[in-house]
């Protein structure tokens, strides 16, 4: 989860990066809403209802960083599931599982 996390801080980074190069007001508050967008979806939180009342361009980067964001950790999840359900040796049944498979057997 550090690696997901640290690639979403990065991006967050990269856009505060742009955000200081931006040559319009219009599009700093762009890049500050991807860079809010992805830091929402780092910390389970959504303000999407506060940036609908912003102009479309802005509420859509915002829509960005946050769906963005919520895809990179969403990944990250099942990819770890996944990896968990591939690496387990499979465990001998229990004496409980064994009785009631030769009870149907039977």
């Amino acid at each position: 989860m550090k690696q997901t996390t640290n690639s979403v801080n990065l991006r967050i980074e990269w856009c505060r990066r742009q955000c200081a190069q931006a040559r319009t007001e219009p599009e700093v508050d762009e890049w500050r809403a991807e860079a809010d967008g992805l830091r929402d979806a780092l910390m389970n939180s959504d303000h999407t209802d506060n940036y609908r009342l912003c102009p479309p361009e802005v509420f859509r980067r915002y829509m960005l960083g946050f769906q963005d964001g919520t895809a990179v950790l969403r990944a990250a999840r099942a990819q770890r599931m996944i990896h968990v359900a591939t690496s387990r040796t499979p465990q001998p049944a229990s004496r409980m599982e064994g009785d009631v498979l030769l009870g149907d057997d039977r």
